[in-house]
């Protein structure tokens, strides 16, 4: 049974994650803030262990690799991340560009373990600096310091035999995304565990959009 890891499974794309690799019958680890309260996540059939993960934690991110030092993570997704409604702008910088680099250096030993050995760090076209002089707002900022970190690390991790990318996955109707967006959380999770299920070492440390285009940094 191949072993997913979904970073911030509660609810979004991060549930809809859970449910698609649920039904076709993979071993679960979601991460979720509260387990005492899964929610929807709870109600899940399949083989799914529930982690209590703030990411911003250490010694929650030091328990999540404990908690599978036994085994390996064939595939690890870090979905967590926030928008820019509410909170500051450092606040932001440390979800959504500081936390999935920490979480993953953590998990990393696991993902080795594993047999297929991916990582899938959520991003946004709207953190892509390319072609343009424009002023990104600070969501946009924090996931263009996450793509800049990503490349950075790109190099070692590809040395230690892992394919790892950044991918966008379209704007989708969740809470972050409205009502008014474009794709529904099942055609993109669909879509995004398509590329997944493809991706080859010739893939790794690129930039990748749920179907399966490669976007300009």
């Amino acid at each position: 049974m191949p072993t997913v890891m979904i970073i911030g499974a509660s609810r979004g794309i991060g549930l809809e994650l859970a449910r698609q690799y649920a039904a076709a019958e993979w071993r679960i680890h979601a991460t979720i803030r509260t387990p005492a309260q899964p929610g929807e996540l709870g109600r899940l059939a399949g083989n799914i262990v529930l982690h209590e993960l703030d990411v911003r934690n250490a010694s929650h991110i030091d328990a999540l690799a404990k908690a599978v030092e036994s085994e390996g993570i064939d595939v690890f997704i870090h979905n967590a991340g926030v928008s820019d409604r509410r909170l500051s702008w450092d606040e932001v910088m440390q979800i959504n560009a500081e936390a999935p680099i920490a979480v993953t250096q953590a998990l990393l030993p696991a993902v080795q373990r594993g047999t297929e050995k991916k990582i899938v760090l959520m991003t946004s076209q709207l953190g892509a600096r390319y072609g343009s002089s424009r002023r990104l707002s600070t969501y946009g900022e924090s996931k263009a310091v996450l793509n800049d970190t990503f490349r950075e690390l790109a190099p070692a991790w590809g040395q230690a035999g892992l394919i790892a990318i950044v991918m966008h996955p379209g704007w989708v109707r969740t809470d972050m995304g409205g009502a008014a967006a474009s794709l529904s959380v099942e055609e993109s999770v669909s879509g995004m565990r398509q590329v997944i299920d493809g991706l080859k070492p010739a893939h790794h440390g690129r930039f990748w959009t749920w179907d399966g285009r490669e976007h300009a940094w």
